[in-house]
C-alpha cells in the first residue's frame, strides 16, 4: 500500500495510504487489469526490528509479521480518526470493484509477530502457547517461516480462528480472494512433518462462504518445503508458479537448454497442472512480485546489490536469474539500455500469451527500480517506493505494457481452450524454429507456440503465434501454412527496425520472416476476406 503512492512524484494528496490508492484509481482502470492483491494490510507492529543504518531508519516495511488478523494497518489511513482504516479499506475495495477491479489480500497465517523464545510476548503465547505455535520436544519454536515461529494451523482451534478471520475478511470488507503468504505450512502437522490430507487446506477449499473466494497459495516454505504443481489436488486452489518463473527468465536470458521447460509453462505447465482435477487456471503466472528484483533491475544487474539492508549483502536470493546485458548498474551506453528495454519488452510479450493467469509487479509497467535490491522489506524510503517520474521518462514502454494487455484480452484462444479451430490447427501447438549447437548439443535457440480455437463470439477462428529468439544472432523463422484464405499478420516485433514494437496497424507476412537477435515477435491469423485491422 505505502510504496504505491508514498514519493511526492505521485502527485496524490493522501501519500501511502488505501485513500492514496483511491486517488490512483483511473490510472489502474486505464491499465486494463482486472485486480489487484494487496500485500498485507492486517495490523502489524513496524517497528519491531527498528534500527538505524548508514543513517536511515529501517523498519518492518512489508509488514508480514501479523500482530492483529482481525483489524486493519492504522498506519494506512489517511487521518488519525478512530477507525478511520477500516473505513478507508471498506470504501478503497468498494471503488475498485464498481470499476471491475477484485480485490486480493495477501495474509500472513504461517507465523506471527511474536518471535521465539526471546519474545516478544503480544496474544497467543498468552492464550496457550501450545496450541498456537508448533514447538519442539524441548519447547522451542520450529522455524518452517523463517521469521522465528510457525502457526500450528491445522489444530482444530487454529483452523477455526483462521477460517474465522476469512470469513470476516469477505463478510464485512468483501474482498474477492486471498493470497496465502508461505502457503506449504498450512499443511505442516504439529511436528512439522508434511500431512498426505491437510484438514485446513481441505476445509478452506470446501468452506460455503469461500464458495465464490479465489484462493492462492505461495506453495513453498522457508523449511525447504516446495510444492508448486503439488499444494492440493482441489481445483479450488490455485498457486504462485514459481517454476514458471524461474525457466521463463532463464530462457529469455539465454539459458538455451531451459528450452522445453519454457515451452511447458507457456502452454500452462501441462507437467505440473496436467492432471484431472488441476488445470492451467491453477497456475499463476510472473516473472516478477515483491521478492526479488524489478523487472527493470533483472535486466540491470546480475547479483543483488542489498548493502542497504544492513546485513552486509547477505539477506535476499542469489538464484536470480537475471542478465545486466554486459554493465552491472545504470548506465547512459545508447545500445545497452536499448537492449535492456528490449528484454523487458520481450519478457512482458511471453507473459500476456502464456496459459494461466498473468500476474505482474506494480511499477514494472513504467520500468520502476529498486536499485538492484532484491529484498526490500525493511526500506520505506525511495528505494522501495514507486517514483511516478518514470512513467513519462518512459512512456513508450509503458504504452506497450498497456497494448500487451489488451491484446491478451482480445485473444481468448491464448486464455482458454475454445471450439475446435475450422483451419485445423490444434488448440496449442509448439515449434522449435532453430537449434544452434551449445556445449557439445543442439539447444532449441528459438521456439514457437501457436495458440488456436474457434471464437463463435466473433464467428471465426482466432490463431496467434509466439515466437521467441533467445540467441544472439538473427534467426530465419517459417510461418506455419494457414489453409484456405488464410494469412499471418504481425502485430509485435519487440526489435522492429522502425522502433514500433507493437504495430497500430497490423502488417501482413507469409512464407519465411527474419527475427533479430534476442526478440519476441506475435503474429495473428487473418483471413483475405476480413480485411486488414488491428489487433
Amino acid at each position: 500500500v505505502r510504496s504505491f503512492t508514498n514519493d511526492p512524484s505521485s502527485g496524490v494528496r493522501a501519500p501511502g495510504t488505501f485513500a492514496g490508492i483511491m486517488e490512483k484509481l483511473s490510472y489502474l482502470k486505464s491499465l486494463g487489469i482486472t485486480a489487484i492483491e494487496l500485500m498485507p494490510v492486517f495490523e502489524f507492529d513496524e517497528t519491531r526490528d527498528k534500527r538505524v543504518y548508514n543513517g536511515k531508519t529501517l523498519l518492518d516495511y512489508w509488514g508480514y509479521n501479523t500482530v492483529s488478523f482481525f483489524a486493519p494497518n492504522t498506519s494506512y489511513a489517511s487521518t488519525d480518526e478512530y477507525n478511520h482504516e477500516g473505513v478507508e479499506l471498506k470504501t478503497l475495495i468498494r471503488l475498485l470493484k464498481e470499476n471491475d477491479i477484485e480485490v486480493i489480500l495477501d495474509v500472513v497465517f504461517n507465523h506471527t509477530a511474536e518471535g521465539n523464545e526471546n519474545g516478544p510476548f503480544i496474544s497467543f503465547k498468552g492464550f496457550d502457547n501450545n496450541i498456537y505455535y508448533m514447538l519442539t520436544p524441548e519447547g522451542y519454536y520450529y522455524n518452517f517461516s523463517g521469521c522465528g515461529n510457525t502457526m500450528n494451523c491445522n489444530h482444530p482451534m487454529v483452523q477455526e480462528m483462521i477460517v474465522q478471520c476469512l470469513h470476516y475478511w469477505v463478510e464485512d470488507y468483501h474482498v474477492d480472494g486471498f493470497r496465502f503468504d508461505l502457503a506449504s505450512i498450512l499443511g505442516r502437522d504439529e511436528d512439522g512433518s508434511p500431512m498426505k490430507s491437510p484438514p485446513l487446506i481441505h476445509r478452506l477449499a470446501f468452506d460455503p462462504l469461500l464458495g465464490d473466494v479465489k484462493l492462492i497459495a505461495e506453495a513453498w516454505d522457508a523449511g525447504g518445503l516446495y510444492q508448486v504443481g503439488e499444494f492440493s489436488a482441489c481445483k479450488r486452489w490455485a498457486e504462485w508458479n514459481g517454476k514458471y518463473r524461474d525457466d521463463i527468465r532463464s530462457y529469455l536470458k539465454g539459458d538455451l537448454w531451459c528450452a522445453e521447460d519454457a515451452l511447458k509453462r507457456i502452454t500452462g505447465s501441462p507437467d505440473l497442472y496436467g492432471g484431472d482435477y488441476l488445470g492451467y487456471e491453477s497456475s499463476i503466472n510472473f516473472l516478477t512480485c515483491h521478492d526479488g528484483f524489478t523487472l527493470h533491475d533483472l535486466y540491470c544487474y546480475n547479483n543483488k546489490h542489498n548493502g542497504d539492508n544492513g546485513w552486509n549483502n547477505t539477506d535476499g536470493t542469489n538464484d536470480n536469474r537475471s542478465w545486466n546485458c554486459g554493465f552491472e548498474g545504470e548506465t547512459s551506453d545508447p545500445e545497452i539500455c536499448a537492449l535492456r528495454e528490449r528484454m523487458m519488452r520481450n519478457a512482458i510479450a511471453v507473459l500476456m500469451t502464456s496459459r494461466g493467469t498473468p500476474m505482474i509487479l506494480s511499477g514494472d509497467e513504467f520500468g520502476n527500480s529498486q536499485k538492484g535490491n532484491n529484498n526490500a522489506y525493511c526500506q520505506d524510503n525511495e528505494i522501495s517506493w514507486l517514483n511516478w517520474n518514470d512513467l513519462d521518462k518512459n512512456r513508450d514502454f509503458f504504452d506497450f505494457y498497456k497494448k500487451m494487455i489488451f491484446f491478451r484480452k482480445k485473444h481468448p484462444a491464448i486464455r482458454r481452450d475454445l471450439l475446435p479451430a475450422q483451419s485445423g490447427f490444434p488448440f496449442i501447438s509448439t515449434q522449435v524454429i532453430h537449434r544452434e549447437e551449445q556445449g557439445g548439443k543442439a539447444e532449441q535457440a528459438a521456439i514457437g507456440v501457436c495458440f488456436a480455437g474457434y471464437d463463435k463470439r466473433r464467428g471465426r477462428d482466432d490463431i496467434v503465434f509466439l515466437a521467441i529468439n533467445a540467441f544472439w544472432k538473427s534467426v530465419e523463422l517459417d510461418l506455419p501454412m494457414i489453409p484456405g484464405s488464410g494469412v499471418w499478420q504481425i502485430t509485435v516485433n519487440t526489435c522492429a527496425e522502425d522502433g514500433e514494437s507493437f504495430y497500430r496497424r497490423p502488417r501482413p507476412t507469409q512464407g519465411k520472416f527474419l527475427m533479430q537477435p534476442r526478440s519476441v515477435c506475435i503474429f495473428t491469423a487473418l483471413y483475405i476476406d476480413e480485411g486488414f485491422r488491428t489487433d
